[in-house]
């Protein structure tokens, strides 16, 4: 009963989780003001049937940006967790395959990043560098990775025993091809697993980033400078800061959900 259960929230977050996707993708469709469209006529105005979401400081309307806001968070993500799993399995495969003194120094280099305090770190790194998305998107993936090569030097350390692996081995089969047709593809359910929580890991940092104000800068709107942006007034304003905070927190408890769920399948 208890994996019947975990099987139907994970259900009902990924339907959450792709139906807030698919609202973040429609945004020019569905909305008819521009994320930086300026009125002041109609500045700080509460939740309305004209403004869902009420208006900001400038009169935008929060709902845009709420929307566009999600879609830098999710492309963030998406794109960062891509990065990060690329860097991931290919130290994870390396290091299990091959083993020996090469292994103790991936793993070392393993354990020093994951003794750095992240945020902090990509706080100096976007500061040094010029903070756009495509910078967001390499340092989070930079500095993310670590979990993952764990993940996949586990699955390759216990799959190179196998007996296909043996028997190709014992074939003169070379390295590369036993890494890429036998042991990356059963490997690969392990790396989805740790590439989805990768994602709401990247939002997260994301969102935390602009929040401080070395990640996506104004006025294009993030979730996390929006938040930046509603700290002052959220006690006479709780709509700048409440709608973009329940994205975050829904994209990333359903993003977190999902992949548990697929990670308990993963170790069915």
């Amino acid at each position: 009963m208890k994996g019947i259960a975990n099987r139907r929230a994970a259900l009902i977050a990924g339907c959450v989780l792709g139906g807030m996707a698919l609202l973040a993708a429609a945004a020019p469709v569905l909305t008819p003001y521009l994320p930086d469209g300026i009125d002041l006529a109609g500045r700080r105005a509460a939740p309305s049937l004209q403004h869902l979401f009420g208006t900001d400081e400038l009169g935008r309307d929060v709902f845009t940006r709420t929307l566009y806001g999600a879609r830098i968070s999710l492309v963030i993500g998406l794109l960062a967790a891509a990065v990060t799993a690329a860097i991931g399995v290919t130290i994870g495969a390396v290091a299990g395959y091959v083993g020996s003194w090469i292994d103790n120094i991936l793993m070392r280099l393993t354990d020093t990043m994951l003794s750095v305090p992240r945020l902090p770190l990509l706080m100096i790194a976007a500061a040094i560098l010029e903070p756009s998305v495509a910078t967001l998107i390499l340092l989070i993936g930079v500095v993310g990775w670590m979990e993952t090569a764990r993940v996949i030097r586990a699955e390759i350390l216990s799959l190179k025993q196998r007996t296909y692996v043996e028997a190709a081995r014992a074939t003169g089969m070379l390295p590369g091809r036993i890494m890429v047709r036998h042991l990356l593809p059963a490997a690969a359910p392990a790396a989805v697993v740790a590439a989805t929580l990768a994602v709401g890991r990247a939002i997260l940092l994301e969102s935390a980033m602009s929040f401080f104000g070395v990640g996506v800068q104004p006025p294009q709107p993030s979730l996390g400078n929006m938040l930046y942006q509603a700290q002052t007034t959220m006690a006479t304003e709780p709509w700048l800061a409440f709608f973009p905070g329940i994205f975050i927190f829904l994209t990333v408890l359903t993003v977190f959900m999902v992949g548990s769920e697929l990670g308990a399948k993963e170790t069915a």
